[in-house]
């Protein structure tokens, strides 16, 4: 009897968890989105990467999917817990406070898209109304688990991209419901049929709606009271799936009813904790689907019909691109912030793929063009980031060009003291140069900063202090000080020897990491160098030492020895004949050159 550990299922599931294990502590390194690396790895484990090597090299069985259909009801059961999550997420409240840009620009570039992409699709392949405007109203979807990670909440072009986002997430309950509603059961009957369906498709979520807000706050509040983290996760999962086999049942697809059972446990005093239970599952069964989207992926194809492939990629970029920063100029927002947005939502999204499967079960589209949509939405995920790398460039050149508002001036008595870095550091010092009265100018290389930063008055400049140009611009042999402060060791070092090259008497203070890293700041040839760690470190020891009832007397003078030790250091690494003071000034720690 062959043992259950040689089963092509156990070989599958360790491929996938061994995936997990890999590419999401990798690309998170990276700063990479794991959609990324999930996909690549089922191109590279499919069918048609490794897979297809598996007859010549029996090896390759083991860490290859040898039958991709066998995880496509895991890949399902992925989407199912996203669109839960998608509904967790949303509010009632949350949608009112955003409710001008969610269900005006967010509404309008979901429609505008998939009104064009639609018209364009059915001219060109003359692919019916139906199947050409399903089509393009999934084209026009954007990828919520790429954009978000990439562009944050807190920046300019996070806040406009999840309000159109969160309009997206809204909108797939209705998409959905109407793909399902013009399913091959409403087709077969006409339009009774589709009323047919569509009826018990509104009675069976009003059935949800009424029934969830009456018994989910009761069924929770049951499984908090027994303090079993099993038994709270095994309820919020018996409500997905209940709620997703409800839908099924009445036509529908299960996705409408996990969203739904989303939106009903969020507004409930439950739904932190139902997010933190169920979003392990969620990540590895979402990476499931990922893989097979990448398995679905046939490179021989791709290079057979490369063409047809670059040009569906590149149209759906373009016009979604151009419509976005259409839109968000007409409603006001600046082109540098509607630029990079719009180029950052010209992708696809894995939802994408979630409507192309509705649609393909509708019979609007056929298997083939369902395939090819597939691909091409694929690709687009894949190419997200280098998308988010033009979108910043596109936005710094209009904002170069004046776009939005004058650039700071440089007296060509000399710009006072001139600030590299206008984050959190550099801002506080700017605000303190101001309170003193004294001159300076700030330079940044984050064009939403800077321009920000110019809507509050401040004098900052746009630009990258590694071109030799803008050195030379800001005029430091005139200038009273340069202040380093942005995060990047390396980058601080080499600024800071080739300005002390060049100007050999200008007082040079620089933001250090740590000790290590103001020795080498010392030898480049700052004056001065802020270990931003070190001071924080030593009042916390204080604080502990102090509050476990040690004497206050040997806590300082360990304190001070801790001092003393870092001063040799800081000495003997940067090679210096004085050995440097560190001296505490209102909480910061100032490091200055004493006799040894």
């Amino acid at each position: 009897m062959a043992s259950p550990l040689l089963s092509s299922g156990f070989s599958d599931a360790l491929v996938i968890l061994g995936a997990a294990g890999l590419v999401i502590p990798a690309f998170a390194r990276a700063n990479i989105s794991p959609v990324i690396g999930f996909i690549l790895v089922g191109l590279l484990v499919g069918p048609f990467g490794l897979g297809a090597l598996v007859k010549s090299y029996p090896w390759l069985y083991h860490i290859t999917i040898s039958d991709p259909h066998a995880i496509e009801p895991f890949a399902e059961f992925g989407i199912v817990l996203l669109l839960f999550s998608i509904g967790l997420e949303l509010s009632f409240k949350r949608l009112w406070s955003m409710r001008q840009l969610v269900f005006g620009t967010g509404a309008a570039q979901l429609i505008a898209s998939g009104i064009i992409l639609g018209t364009g699709l059915h001219l060109l392949m003359g692919l019916a109304w139906t199947g050409s405007m399903a089509l393009g109203i999934a084209l026009a979807l954007s990828s919520t688990a790429l954009v978000l990670p990439i562009a944050g909440t807190a920046s300019p072009v996070g806040r406009t991209a999840f309000a159109m986002l969160l309009f997206e997430d809204l909108a797939l309950v209705p998409i959905i419901f109407v793909l399902g509603a013009l399913g091959p059961m409403a087709a077969a009957a006409g339009w009774a049929g589709f009323v047919k369906v569509g009826g018990l498709a509104v009675l069976t979520v009003a059935i949800l709606f009424v029934g969830g807000r009456l018994l989910l706050p009761r069924l929770f509040a049951q499984a908090a009271r027994t303090k079993s983290p099993e038994l709270f996760l095994a309820a919020s999962l018996l409500v997905v799936i209940a709620a997703s086999l409800a839908t099924t049942a009445a036509g529908l697809s299960p996705i409408v009813g996990a969203l739904l059972a989303g939106l009903l446990i969020a507004e409930t005093d439950y739904h932190s904790e139902v997010e933190v239970m169920t979003a392990p599952f969620k990540g590895l069964a979402l990476g499931v689907f990922l893989i097979t989207v990448g398995m679905s992926v046939d490179i021989g194809a791709i290079l057979a019909d490369w063409s047809s492939y670059l040009l569906g990629i590149a149209a759906v970029v373009a016009i979604k691109a151009v419509v976005t920063f259409a839109l968000l100029r007409l409603s006001g927002l600046g082109g540098g912030v509607a630029a990079e947005t719009g180029v950052l939502m010209g992708s696809p999204s894995e939802t994408t793929l979630i409507v192309l499967g509705a649609a393909g079960q509708a019979q609007l589209l056929a298997p083939g063009l369902t395939s090819f949509w597939q691909t091409v939405t694929a690709i687009g995920l894949t190419i997200t980031p280098l998308l988010a790398m033009l979108g910043k460039r596109a936005a710094k050149r209009i904002e170069l060009r004046g776009d939005t508002l004058p650039e700071a001036e440089i007296s060509p008595e000399g710009p006072g003291t001139v600030v590299i870095g206008f984050g959190r550091v550099g801002r506080m010092v700017c605000d303190m140069l101001a309170v003193h009265g004294q001159p300076y100018v700030a330079v940044e290389a984050d064009i939403d900063a800077v321009t920000a930063a110019r809507a509050e008055g401040y004098p900052v400049i746009f630009g990258d202090v590694v071109r030799p140009e803008l050195v030379d611009r800001l005029n430091l042999g005139r200038a009273k000080a340069l202040i380093l402060t942005m995060n990047d060791p390396v980058l601080s070092v080499s600024m800071t020897r080739r300005v002390r090259g060049w100007v050999p008497d200008l007082p040079i203070i620089v933001r250090a990491r740590d000790t290590a890293h103001a020795a080498q700041l010392y030898k480049a040839g700052a004056s001065d160098a802020v270990p931003e760690t070190l001071e924080s470190s030593l009042q916390l020891a204080e604080a502990v030492l102090t509050d476990l009832g040690v004497a206050v007397g040997p806590v300082i003078a360990s304190i001070h020895e801790k001092r003393d030790e870092l001063r040799q250091e800081i000495k003997a690494a940067a090679e210096m004949e004085v050995l440097p003071r560190l001296k505490r000034v209102r909480g910061i720690i100032r490091t200055e050159s004493s006799p040894a």
